[in-house]
């Protein structure tokens, strides 16, 4: 089976690509697979960690107004569709999973030409551009809410990646800690901003630490590689760990009682599966996606939700670090957590590409 995936960009659509990759190659070593991307995303630098081969295409943003940006639109994306269905033949594609983003389209559009089968991913609540089309295209659309308005959506969830999706939090609590500095038997917060971090979350969070410190709180937190935020240096008393980037999220989801972070896709998606309730700051740009990622894990008890905006250390104060301090209440919001995580995502949609390939297979063959 050879399989072409198109999710290149950002974070967010590379990592479930890679996910469902991973499960393929654990299915069947020999499974052919290309990915997508452009020379602009961060694919450049995670698929070949990955050990995945990258087919690069030219990129195509599409203009969201109307702009004279749109004028130039048809040409690139002619040659952007050329380059995709060039890479469809050299790698003999039996199936194109998408998972939108700016490869995603002329990797549909290229699909359809070369009439591989195609099939759709969609991880938010509000469906991109670029796979609205690709839907238009194919009845195999896999969707990570179960109201998404794309036709023939079948849930599946986001596929995570196995060091995430395995991960035992409560067996590696005391390993996790112990890596991080931390001490074994106090309550933990872990505070992230994502890949780059955050300002306003690390100003409101340093900013607190004092609070932090005399609630018996210990924070690990990721500030990012491009910011300086740390907390002013004080003799006892909890630690307070800065560290600019984290390259093993499984144990610092081990190491923590609860998190405060953005609400992309992908970490509510984590954050769910292992079990870990979060207080949910959704990034105040965009088009709200982020509040409506949270919002099904909040109602279902699993965590808590505050504007950017009202975000602050007199907040955190009032109402953070009283959940943090009831050890029941933090265990019943884990529970709550966990029922609305999927682990399978990566094995569900993994069956969906067999599936797909395998009747492709049936029919040419009638």
């Amino acid at each position: 089976m050879r399989v072409v995936l198109a999710g290149g960009g950002t974070a967010g659509h590379i990592e479930p690509a890679l996910a469902l990759a991973d499960a393929l190659r654990r299915n069947d070593p020999n499974v052919g697979i290309t990915c997508l991307g452009t020379e602009r995303g961060l694919e450049t630098r995670l698929v070949p960690q990955r050990g995945y081969e990258l087919a690069l295409i030219p990129p195509v943003p599409l203009p969201r107004t109307l702009t004279p940006q749109l004028l130039s639109v048809p040409g690139r994306l002619r040659g952007a569709i050329n380059a995709a269905a060039s890479v469809l033949d050299q790698a003999r594609a039996d199936v194109l999973v998408g998972f939108g983003g700016y490869v995603a389209t002329p990797g549909y559009l290229a699909a359809r030409k070369r009439k591989v089968p195609i099939i759709v991913h969609e991880a938010n609540p509000k469906p991109g551009l670029a796979n609205k089309l690709g839907a238009r295209f194919t009845d195999h659309v896999a969707v990570s809410h179960s109201d998404s308005p794309l036709p023939n959506a079948t849930f599946v969830g986001i596929p995570l990646r196995r060091e995430i999706a395995a991960l035992d939090r409560l067996a590696m609590g005391d390993k996790a800690r112990s890596y991080f500095g931390l001490l074994p038997d106090l309550p933990t917060l872990l505070i992230f901003g994502g890949s780059q971090g955050a300002r306003s979350l690390n100003q409101a969070a340093v900013a607190a630490a004092p609070y932090f410190r005399q609630a018996g709180i210990q924070v690990l937190h990721i500030v990012g590689p491009k910011n300086t935020e740390e907390p002013e240096p004080a003799a006892g008393g909890p630690q307070y760990v800065t560290i600019p980037y984290c390259d093993r999220m499984d144990l610092a989801y081990a190491a923590a009682d609860m998190a405060m972070c953005r609400a992309g896709a992908m970490t509510c998606a984590e954050l769910a599966a292992v079990a870990l309730p979060a207080v949910y700051v959704p990034l105040p740009i965009g088009n709200g996606e982020q509040k409506l990622n949270a919002e099904p894990i909040v109602a279902g008890g699993g965590g808590m939700l505050v504007d950017n905006a009202e975000l602050s250390p007199d907040w955190i104060a009032h109402n953070l670090l009283p959940v943090l301090a009831d050890p029941g209440r933090v265990a019943h919001m884990s529970e709550a957590a966990g029922r609305m995580g999927r682990r399978d995502a990566d094995v569900a949609l993994a069956k969906m590409v067999h599936d797909v390939v395998g009747a492709a297979g049936a029919a040419g063959a009638r």
